[in-house]
C-alpha cells in the first residue's frame, strides 16, 4: 500500500511492479465503490504479463461515501482528471515510496467516469503511452478527445447498447482507437468468461503500444 500526496487529497493505492516490466498500467476509477471489487483481478493478470499496475481511487474514503449518496462527484470530470494527472506526474518523477517507477512508460485503465477522465489527462500529459477504457464512457471527456493521440482501446459489452452506442460516437473522434465488444457482456463484465476476455484484450494492447 502507497500514498499519493496530491494538493487537494491524499489518495492510497496498490503498486506491484514485477520485475523487467514494460511499464506500469493506472487504474482510474471514477467512485462507487473503493477499488472495483474484480480490478485486483486484472491488475494480477497484467502483472503476469509482464506489466506494472496501481490500483487507485480518484476520490478519497469521505467523497466516495457521499458519492453514494449523491452519485455527484463521481460524474465531476474535471476533478478526478486533475488528482489523476497529479499520479501520471508522481509516477512520472518517481514515487517516494517506489523510486523504481520513475522513467517507465506510463498507461492508462478507466472505469466508468473513470474513463473520461484517463481521456481527458491522456490529452494533457502526452507522454501516456496507451489507454484502455473497460465499460467505460468515454463520451463524457467531450473536447478532450480530439487532443488524444495515444493508442486508446475502448472495451464494451454487447449486452449494453447505449454504451456501446456512445463508445462507437467517442472512437470516431479519437485519433487511434479500435473498440472490442464482448458479446452478451453488460457493463460489469460478469458473464462468464467476460473478465478474463477483458484482461487479454487490455495486456496485448498495453503490451503492443507501452
Amino acid at each position: 500500500m502507497i500514498t499519493l500526496k496530491l494538493e487537494d487529497a491524499d489518495l492510497p493505492g496498490d503498486l506491484a511492479i514485477p520485475d523487467g516490466a514494460n511499464g506500469v498500467v493506472l487504474f482510474a476509477r471514477g467512485g462507487g465503490s473503493q477499488h472495483g471489487p474484480r480490478d485486483p483481478e486484472v491488475a494480477d493478470a497484467l502483472n503476469a504479463a509482464g506489466i506494472g499496475t496501481l490500483l487507485i481511487d480518484l476520490l478519497t474514503e469521505h467523497e466516495d461515501q457521499l458519492d453514494r449518496v449523491t452519485a455527484a462527484l463521481r460524474s465531476d470530470i474535471e476533478l478526478l482528471t486533475l488528482r489523476l494527472i497529479g499520479a501520471i506526474d508522481q509516477l512520472t518523477e518517481g514515487l517516494e515510496s517506489a523510486p523504481h517507477t520513475a522513467g517507465l512508460p506510463i498507461g492508462l485503465l478507466g472505469t466508468g467516469t473513470g474513463a473520461a477522465a484517463a481521456l481527458a489527462a491522456a490529452a494533457a500529459r502526452p507522454r501516456i503511452g496507451a489507454v484502455v477504457s473497460r465499460g467505460g464512457r468515454p463520451d463524457l471527456a467531450g473536447p478532450s478527445l480530439p487532443r488524444v493521440h495515444a493508442p486508446v482501446l475502448l472495451i464494451v459489452g454487447g449486452g449494453d447498447p447505449e454504451i456501446l452506442r456512445l463508445n462507437e460516437k467517442a472512437n470516431a473522434v479519437l485519433d487511434i482507437s479500435e473498440v472490442h465488444v464482448i458479446s452478451g457482456a453488460t457493463c460489469h463484465f460478469e458473464e462468464p468468461g467476460a473478465l478474463e476476455e477483458v484482461t487479454t484484450q487490455a495486456a496485448d494492447w498495453f503490451n503492443r503500444h507501452l
